[in-house]
């Protein structure tokens, strides 16, 4: 294959490419694959996950959540307690020195309320994560008909399932 061919063929490849990388970095702090399941059109409710890597030597705090799409955002977890599963809102999230927070179905989630529409899978929304240290970071939520395949263990526990 001749230059020419190859840089037109990675000229053609990098937007596909970059549409698809969903990582986001700020200071020791790497933001992986934010991501929101498709809900139905009157679900007064969505939640949005991801993962947060420290690679620094020092832990961060998860402090809060906001986005233009909903009234109210807010940090939430999933407990087992006397033998029942309850969701409950926390104040922040303690990401550790060279460790990592998974936001999941059925852990640690942000929780959208008030939504002004449901998104539909193809479509992106923005998030801005707060963190004590590392500041603030913008993100864009994918919004997905299934949970990706790396969280497919949790992927039969829709946001429909959480009572407020």
């Amino acid at each position: 294959m001749t230059l020419k061919k190859t840089l037109l063929g990675l000229t053609l490849l990098l937007p596909a490419l970059l549409a698809q990388a969903h990582e986001y970095e700020v200071g020791p702090l790497h933001i992986d694959h934010p991501w929101s399941r498709e809900m139905p059109p009157v679900a007064p409710t969505a939640a949005a996950y991801f993962v947060v890597h420290n690679k620094g030597s020092e832990a961060d705090r998860l402090l809060g959540v906001s986005t233009p799409v909903a009234g109210k955002a807010e940090l939430h977890e999933h407990l087992h307690a006397d033998g029942v599963m309850k969701m409950q809102q926390v104040q922040d999230v303690v990401i550790p020195a060279g460790g990592e927070v998974k936001f999941e179905p059925m852990g640690y989630h942000v929780m959208l309320f008030d939504l002004k529409q449901q998104a539909k899978a193809g479509e992106r929304f923005p998030l801005t994560l707060d963190f004590e240290k590392a500041g603030k970071v913008d993100v864009e939520v994918a919004v997905q008909k299934e949970a990706p395949a790396d969280h497919d263990h949790a992927a039969g526990h829709g946001e429909g399932e959480h009572s407020h």
